[in-house]
């Protein structure tokens, strides 16, 4: 099958070339998104395969269905930048990667936990610059802790057992409880009663209507006074001016992102000689108590592999006429 993969990175081109030695399928890839401006480049291609910054709004999915395309496959397990209504109306079958490596993202949501509270970005600058004080670097110890989990699906529970191994008292909330997490002592409660006992909050759910926000001025007045928030799911989460209000007003003490809800002017490019456009994303960067990463936290080797194959499998069933577990429905 010809397919255009657009946002392509050399990474995705070396894993997804490697998956697809025995697959058949012909691989085109593009750099640019696929928008709306995008679409004649996906012209006779039965199949596209996006990331998570390209927009398939209605009417990007209806130029490409004239097009010809037939199949949206997904190098990703969220599936909110893709109208799945209209996409189903028009025939075009989408499919994802539900799951490829939850360890990386748990690990990471960790990784920035530790940077925040040790302050590790900032001790080694002050090394490097020959500075040994350690005025400034004050943590405090994991153990003993109370960490919430907001979502306990795979990552969530992968984030569970990391975050035990430390000694913290773990919180969750969810529609639906992981009997995984219930089986490690994980202790299950109201959203309002998570925020206002946890030190840390950790994200781990779905970007869906009901989620939208989710993290705003009224949930964040719940917060314990000083706690962390790390959110490394998706950015629209987050309402991130009323983010920076309780920054300034300290209710908030320490925040971690690997994702933000204006992530697609911004991430998986250098914009290192440019002057970044987007106010609120500078603000954030002028808080000392403020550590981002441009959505990394899926970029294992493990993952990238994993993601290549399921999404050269998912193109394959879909040409042979099998349908696949990955399809996401209306």
């Amino acid at each position: 099958m010809k397919v255009a993969v657009f946002s392509s990175k050399k990474y995705d081109r070396h894993f997804l070339s490697e998956a697809n030695a025995n697959g058949g399928h012909e691989l085109v890839f593009f750099e640019p998104k696929l928008t709306s401006e995008t679409t004649a480049l996906a012209a006779g291609f039965p199949a596209v395969c996006i990331f998570i910054n390209d927009q398939l709004n209605p009417e990007t999915i209806k130029a490409i269905a004239n097009n010809g395309t037939k199949l949206i496959a997904l190098r990703s397990a969220g599936f909110n930048n893709v109208d799945i209504k209209t996409a189903t109306s028009l025939g075009i079958t989408v499919v994802r990667v539900p799951a490829y490596s939850p360890y990386a993202v748990a690990e990471h949501a960790v990784g920035l936990i530790l940077t925040l509270n040790r302050k590790y970005h900032r001790a080694y600058s002050r090394v490097r610059e020959s500075n040994f004080s350690l005025n400034g670097l004050l943590g405090f110890d994991l153990h003993g802790s109370t960490v919430g989990i907001v979502g306990t699906g795979k990552i969530g529970m992968c984030f569970a057992q990391i975050i035990k191994g430390f000694g913290c008292n773990i919180l969750a909330y969810d529609i639906y409880q992981n009997p995984a997490c219930l089986e490690m002592g994980v202790k299950y409660v109201e959203l309002s009663t998570l925020l206002a006992t946890s030190d840390i909050v950790s994200l781990h759910c779905p970007l869906t209507p009901e989620s939208y926000h989710m993290i705003n001025a009224t949930t964040l007045q719940q917060f314990k006074p000083g706690s962390m928030l790390i959110n490394t799911s998706r950015g629209g989460l987050i309402d991130t001016k009323a983010v920076i209000d309780a920054l300034k007003s300290q209710k908030l003490g320490y925040l971690g992102l690997d994702v933000y809800e204006q992530e697609s002017d911004l991430f998986f490019e250098d914009l290192s000689d440019q002057v970044i456009q987007d106010d609120i994303f500078e603000r954030l960067l002028t808080f000392p108590n403020v550590v981002i990463t441009a959505h990394q936290a899926f970029f294992t080797r493990n993952a990238l592999k994993n993601i290549a194959q399921t999404t050269i499998t998912n193109i394959t069933d879909f040409e042979e006429g099998r349908e696949s577990k990955n399809i996401v429905k209306n």
